[in-house]
Order: C-alpha cells, then sequence, then structure tokens
C-alpha cells in the first residue's frame, strides 16, 4: 500500500484544560481531494494550522511521505512548508494592491525572483484561471466568485503541491457553493496538487472529495 503524503498519527492537542484534538489519525494520499468535516469547534483548523506548522501537537506525531515533520532539518522544513499554500475563508486579498499583486505577492515575499519572472509567472496563473480582464482592477471591484478565483491564483502561483482550503464556500449562496467546488475540482485536475478542504457543507462535498473525515468531539469519528 502505497505511503500517505501526510499522516496524523495519535495527535492531541490542548489549549489550557480544552483538548481540540485528542487521538487523531488520518492519512492523506497524494493528488487526492481530502475533506474534513464537523460542526463547529471541533478542531478542523487546528487540525489544518498542525499541517502548515503554526501548531505542534503535544502528544503524537506528524509525518510527511513517511517521515516525521519534527525530524526534519531546517531546509526540509523550509522545503515542506514551501510546498503548502493556504486558501483562506475570507480569501485575505489585499484591497488597497491589484489584482496583479495580490497574486504577485508570495513570489515577492518568498523568492529570489526577478522581476520579469515573477511578471511571467503571475501572468500565466491569472491567464489560467480566466482573469486576464481583472489584472489591473482592485478586489472591491470585483464579484465574490473572481475574488475566489484570485484568491486560488494567488494560492497556486508558486506551484504548490498541497493546498489547504480553509471552508472555501462558508457564507456563498447554493449557485456560489457549487461554482467554488467545481473549481477546486477542475484545477486539480489540471495543475496535479493534493487538496485538504475543511468544511461543514453537507452533502455538497461529498460530490467532489476522495476521502472524507468527520472530526466529532476532538476524534475521528468516521473517515
Amino acid at each position: 500500500m502505497k505511503t500517505p503524503l501526510i499522516e496524523f498519527k495519535n495527535v492531541r492537542k490542548s489549549f489550557g484544560d480544552k483538548t481540540v484534538l485528542d487521538n487523531v489519525n488520518v492519512k492523506i494520499y497524494e493528488n487526492e481531494i481530502t475533506t474534513i468535516i464537523g460542526k463547529s469547534g471541533t478542531g478542523k483548523s487546528v487540525f489544518l494550522k498542525h499541517i502548515i506548522g503554526l501548531l505542534k501537537p503535544d502528544e503524537g506525531q506528524i509525518l510527511f511521505k513517511g517521515k516525521p515533520i519534527r525530524d526534519m532539518r531546517k531546509s526540509e522544513w523550509e522545503e515542506y512548508r514551501s510546498g503548502i499554500a493556504y486558501l483562506f475563508q475570507n480569501n485575505a486579498l489585499l484591497d488597497s494592491m491589484t489584482v496583479f499583486d495580490n497574486v504577485a505577492l508570495p513570489l515577492r515575499q518568498t523568492t529570489n525572483l526577478s522581476k520579469k519572472e515573477i511578471e511571467q509567472r503571475v501572468l500565466k496563473r491569472i491567464d489560467d484561471l480566466e482573469l486576464g480582464e481583472a489584472v489591473l482592477r482592485y478586489p472591491s471591484e470585483l464579484s465574490g466568485g473572481m475574488q475566489k478565483r484570485v484568491a486560488l491564483a494567488r494560492a497556486l502561483v508558486a506551484d504548490p503541491k498541497i493546498v489547504l482550503f480553509d471552508e472555501p464556500t462558508t457564507g456563498q449562496d447554493p449557485i456560489r457553493k457549487n461554482m467554488i467546488l467545481s473549481m477546486i475540482t477542475h484545477y486539480r485536475r489540471r495543475f496535479g496538487f493534493t487538496a485538504i478542504l475543511i468544511s461543514h457543507d453537507i452533502p455538497d462535498v461529498f460530490f467532489i472529495s476522495d476521502r472524507i473525515v468527520i472530526l466529532w468531539e476532538g476524534s475521528v469519528g468516521f473517515e
């Protein structure tokens, strides 16, 4: 059987007296869409933050391709971390920046690419997500669907291996929910990244996910 891309082994995380993740065991496989579902307060966002390294488990371990991330050398950790993109629930676009500058931000902050190389990559992603007409516009001038595509273009501009989606359809009407989920599946197939979603939109996510994990009171209730 193939090695999981990411694996949680007996992960436990508490904040004060409250245990948020309690002996969590989850396997996430490459080139799949894995969705973590559960009601508010069940630890979905805490789960994502462990993948990206914003939180560390109190007990247990998280493995990447079979290796505990806590045992990684600095260069290995930086390579792992640079391969992960995060799509925020509210898009987190900067209103003072154009679409081009929003998409370029990760490359400007985390790479040593030349101005010309950054421009080429950004325009390619903007074109891929059919945003060419909006390149010099500001987020406030765009529809909600276009804003979501800009956020996805920014997440994909550095060619990540893993994209984390934090409740991408929260607060959207049914038509827009379906549009966003369809967009995720379309671009996942096109660009070949591994997608990890957290959501409470049932049954919508069942139609796009390869694997569903239900968090219930801090533990995996069903997979």
